[in-house]
């Protein structure tokens, strides 16, 4: 009796729930995801046209200039836009993507300091020991902060040698040698030349000028010597920063740096082209700057790498607006250009090569991808194209600034 009435119960129950006349229908074509704007934009057709006929009307090829403008749904631009060309600095976009790939957005590069010897009133009776940690970044800010740290350890002066461990890079510098002469002049102000007091100058909160004495030499090598005992790690600036201040001064050491840790040029080219998910042949990269008209990409694959950032980034406190320069805000490689408000790009320019790359919010089509790569001379009215290019799309879409995060 009791199954039989709790039976007759869920029966009415679900039966109420199921009537026909209680679910709400939807038309499939009102379904917010059939709603997307998959659609073309015949604006933005007549733009890229009136822009292609400008570089015509100026005896310049156009069979030799690519152009890819889309949405994540849909093409809205294309001429020539899988067809690899040289893409000068547009390759740091792939270095961008690769280190994203290979570390974290707040991955830190550690130079570690050692000491041989004890540490007696101030004063370290064997060898000071740094061991490079593969930052693209150290400067000499870097290493005056060093310097303060290694005072505040009780170390005032040295009477081994400054030991160099492994590939020392400073101040954007490949030569070895010249980066430990400048390691050794930053730790230690009487040293300094008018360009380390500048930068001291310019420093946020500066510490004590740093007046570390070190008797003996430079000596390189390839491990750490016997007995080593670690006194500090000094950390780089999170990568998000270093990636930044590479798009934004286009700073070629910072990129091949990177990218020979990746691999080098080929196998940053691979990476980016699965992440990216356009073909092999749309990104052939020698190396992670851009220098050399070998470095080829489309600008679809441009495009579609600053998407692939884009979802790299997407679980943390940052935009795309955090890794390149932004117009009306930055200066570096935008300082003349005149690219409406907001807007994060990257720029690329060899001898004949102009080449932009960047990203639009709109209230239309929502984030909007583009990519201009020029191969002609004449690259100051390149640039001036392609800053009205952008204007026109600006004047066509109502958009918004994407800027850093606060």
């Amino acid at each position: 009796m009791f199954f039989s009435t709790l039976l007759t119960i869920f029966s009415g129950w679900f039966n109420f729930a199921l009537t026909p006349q209680e679910v709400p229908l939807i038309p499939w074509h009102e379904n917010p995801i059939f709603q997307l704007p998959t659609e073309g934009d015949e604006e933005v057709e007549r733009i890229l046209e009136q822009y292609l006929e400008g570089l015509a009307n100026r005896n310049v090829p156009i069979n030799q200039q690519g152009v890819w403008i889309q949405t994540h749904w849909a093409t809205l631009g294309d001429n020539r836009g899988t067809i690899p060309a040289p893409a000068a600095s547009i390759t740091k976009v792939a270095t961008t993507l690769g280190a994203l790939d290979k570390w974290s957005v707040d991955h830190r590069f550690l130079t570690n300091i050692y000491t041989t010897g004890d540490i007696l009133g101030g004063v370290l009776q064997g060898d000071l020991i740094v061991e490079a940690g593969n930052d693209p970044f150290f400067v000499w800010e870097d290493a005056i902060a060093l310097g303060d740290e290694i005072r505040k350890l009780g170390i005032e002066r040295v009477r081994g040698n400054l030991i160099i461990v492994g590939d020392w890079q400073m101040n954007f510098k490949e030569n070895n040698l010249t980066s430990g002469d400048d390691l050794r002049r930053a730790l230690n102000s009487d040293n300094w030349n008018y360009t380390v007091e500048t930068q001291y100058q310019g420093m946020e909160n500066p510490p004590p000028r740093p007046q570390l004495v070190i008797e003996g030499e430079n000596i390189f090598r390839d491990g750490l010597p016997p007995a080593s005992n670690l006194l500090y790690t000094h950390s780089s600036k999170p990568l998000h920063q270093i990636l930044r201040a590479m798009n934004l001064y286009s700073n070629n050491f910072i990129a091949d740096h990177l990218a020979q840790q990746i691999g080098g040029g080929d196998q940053l080219g691979a990476i980016a082209s699965k992440l990216s998910n356009v073909p092999p042949e749309e990104i052939q990269l020698i190396n992670g700057s851009g220098l050399g008209v070998d470095n080829r990409i489309s600008p679809r694959a441009a495009c579609r790498m600053l998407i692939a950032i884009e979802q790299k980034i997407a679980n943390h406190n940052i935009t795309i607006a955090d890794l390149f320069p932004v117009s009306g805000i930055d200066e570096g490689t935008l300082k003349e250009r005149n690219i409406p408000f907001g807007v994060p790009v990257k720029t690329g320019s060899l001898a004949v090569v102009s080449a932009l790359s960047g990203v639009i919010d709109t209230e239309e089509r929502e984030t909007v991808y583009f990519a201009i790569m020029n191969y002609a001379n004449g690259l100051d009215d390149l640039r001036n194209r392609q800053d009205q290019l952008l204007t026109d799309l600006d004047n066509h879409w109502q958009t918004r600034p994407i800027l850093p995060m606060p």
